[in-house]
């Protein structure tokens, strides 16, 4: 599954300090292989660089909890 900009995702990647938390994706950006990189906005800072298959969609819930 690909992502736009300003969806909601699940970062999975258990050497970020974010891994877990939902964030907002404000960058995409397609890699010289082809393959779409992001850039993710959370409450406390942001990745960059972070590929797709470290991403899921947020939930409705998941979106709730954040607010």
């Amino acid at each position: 599954m690909s992502f736009e900009k300003d969806d909601k995702v699940v970062l999975h990647d258990k050497h970020s300090e974010f891994d877990g938390e939902t964030g907002t994706v404000t960058q995409v950006i397609e890699s010289m292989f082809g393959e779409p990189t992001y850039t993710i906005s959370f409450d406390e800072g942001q990745e960059v660089g972070i590929a797709q298959d470290q991403l899921e969609a947020a939930d409705a819930d998941d979106e709730a909890d954040e607010e």
